[in-house]
């Protein structure tokens, strides 16, 4: 089954740059977050934004080829495979100029229901949208 892809454009400015001249690994951590959390906003029922919320556990990155000033990098992201308990796996590739990929990521993040301030097994109704 394919899934849904959300894209984001970049840009990477002067505050991004490390002093190799390239965009710093904690600005890619910081993009990660960013487009998952605008695919969120972009496709979850309002109803379950406010009853939920989402918490990094883990990110497995790999680091591929550097992005530089001025470079504009397509951030693409889509959902993992099923939820196991609270977790749930989402995917992330940020595509440079050239068309290669520079950064791929993998990160578990874990629901926490608002009301109860604990996780939750991931509910079918929350992650259904991201699946169609």
């Amino acid at each position: 089954m394919t899934k849904p892809v959300f894209e984001l454009e970049f840009l990477a400015a002067p505050e991004h740059i490390d002093e190799l001249g390239h965009v710093n690994n904690a600005v890619w951590v910081q993009w990660i977050q960013e487009i998952a959390v605008s695919h969120w906003y972009s496709v979850a029922d309002p109803q379950h934004d406010a009853a939920y919320f989402w918490v990094v556990v883990r990110h497995e990155i790999d680091y591929l080829r550097a992005a530089v000033e001025g470079d504009r990098v397509l951030g693409r992201t889509w959902v993992g495979e099923a939820p196991k308990g609270a977790r749930f796996d989402r995917l992330v590739g940020f595509i440079g100029p050239d068309g290669k990929t520079c950064v791929r990521a993998r990160t578990s993040w874990a629901i926490i229901d608002r009301a109860a301030g604990r996780p939750i097994r991931v509910p079918p109704d929350v992650i259904a949208p991201f699946l169609d």
